[in-house]
């Protein structure tokens, strides 16, 4: 910790990725865990863009399902954290693979009325509390499930999850500007992530490549434990508060 601390301090632009693992303690369960099954449905069957042409009533039943149990779940303690962090140095920033949302709330909930910006995340996955056209593309808020399934006020087009589902790429805009603040950065804190998923997985990579370092927040070992600079074991909402408080 002592020198996860001092590489922060002589750090200029910090950039850091957060994937399932920081959200799993606020009650997420994590995509490929126990808690991953719906009905007689695996995740990996329903989040599928063949899945949303075939079926897109049922595939809107468990994002409905997805959306109720997320309300109830809270930003924990690393979440709030982070927030603090990048409100007060505003440097590089948050990416995330978490379409939970719970970092957007820590950042609303520690800017009070102001702007929260700089500890907003760029959310590579997207967010499941918004629609999107899957026609046109426009973007609304989200609205609750209702007898027929919602389509778009500017086009007709029917309504999905504004989430990238497994057939899609990401948003190459979405992916230039996550790549962009890595490579800019000195300092990439990698959280909760088994860096594994490609492309989020060259994120920090990308800052290594670039000269940077990167501290490690993590449970267990990863792709990622040989190249860090610091490896870090524990839950982030015990490591990060003592890390960046």
């Amino acid at each position: 910790m002592r020198d996860a601390r001092q590489l922060l301090a002589d750090s200029a632009r910090v950039v850091a990725m957060t994937g399932a693992g920081i959200s799993a303690e606020s009650g997420v369960p994590t995509f490929r865990g126990d808690g991953g099954l719906w009905r007689n449905y695996r995740p990996e069957d329903l989040a599928t863009i063949g899945a949303f042409r075939r079926d897109p009533e049922t595939v809107w039943e468990w994002y409905a399902w997805r959306r109720s149990f997320l309300a109830t779940c809270e930003p924990n303690d690393g979440h709030r954290a982070l927030a603090r962090f990048f409100l007060q140095r505003g440097t590089a920033g948050l990416v995330t693979q978490n379409v939970d949302g719970l970092h957007t709330r820590a950042a609303r909930d520690a800017a009070g009325e102001g702007a929260p910006h700089a500890a907003l995340p760029v959310e590579m996955h997207g967010a499941i509390a918004r629609d999107r056209c899957n026609d046109c593309g426009t973007r609304a808020e989200a609205e609750p499930l209702g007898d027929s399934l919602p389509r778009c006020a500017t086009c007709g087009g029917l309504r999905r999850p504004d989430v990238v589902l497994f057939g899609e790429m990401l948003d190459p805009v979405v992916l230039d500007r996550a790549q962009s603040m890595a490579e800019r950065a000195d300092l990439c804190l990698v959280i909760g992530t088994s860096a594994v998923v490609y492309p989020a997985a060259a994120i920090p990579l990308a800052t290594l490549h670039a000269g940077g370092r990167i501290i490690e927040v993590n449970t267990e070992d990863t792709a990622l434990t040989g190249v860090a600079a610091v490896a870090l074991r524990g839950p982030a909402g015990v490591v990060l508060p003592e890390l960046l408080g």
